[in-house]
């Protein structure tokens, strides 16, 4: 029973601890001003007819702190690459020099940096929704269990503890990401 208990924990842990991890994937991809390999990380590529993340086809670069280069392995690829950034609807133009893809990326506005501030709450929302799920998932594991009530309790309120734990994380997480996108 025992066993039973701790496996419970730990894999509720494990589950809002990914909840984290992709929250920071997701957070990566929202731009801070500076110019990132990470920014094009979701464009996909038709490579010979199959959808294929870009950095497969392609070597992605930042020669300076407003620009992505990107030098594809074919240069018959650069019309599907550019075709993949535009699809992926990122705001960026990019040019083709005929040996590689390059996008300047303009300076943020105020008014794009409080669409991304938004979006950053969003996706932040959207993992403390997931870590509740989480939570309630457990809850209702230890409702399942052949325990005494007062072992039930206290296990839910170790769940609920791990819960606070992680949004706490989340909260931070955000903060920090906003800190980052409306610093100038």
């Amino acid at each position: 029973m025992e066993e039973e208990i701790k496996f419970l924990l730990d894999s509720t842990k494990e589950l809002m601890g990914n909840a984290i991890k992709h929250l920071e994937k997701r957070l990566v991809n929202i731009r801070a001003g500076k110019a990132s390999p990470a920014m094009v990380g979701s464009v996909m590529v038709d490579y010979y007819g199959t959808p294929t993340p870009l950095n497969q086809v392609a070597n992605v670069s930042t020669p300076d702190g407003m620009t992505i280069s990107i030098q594809p392995w074919e240069k018959s690829l650069i019309p599907e690459i550019e075709r993949g950034i535009h699809a992926a609807n990122l705001g960026f133009n990019p040019m083709n020099n005929g040996e590689s893809v390059i996008i300047n990326v303009p300076p943020l506005t105020e008014e794009r940096r409080r669409e991304l501030v938004k979006q950053a709450k969003a996706e932040a929302e959207a993992t403390r929704v997931g870590i509740r799920n989480d939570r309630k998932q457990a809850n209702n594991e230890v409702k399942k269990l052949d325990i005494s009530e007062d072992l039930k309790k206290n296990l839910e309120i170790d769940i609920q503890k791990l819960t606070d734990e992680h949004i706490a994380k989340v909260d931070e997480i955000l903060s920090n990401k906003e800190k980052e996108i409306m610093t100038v």
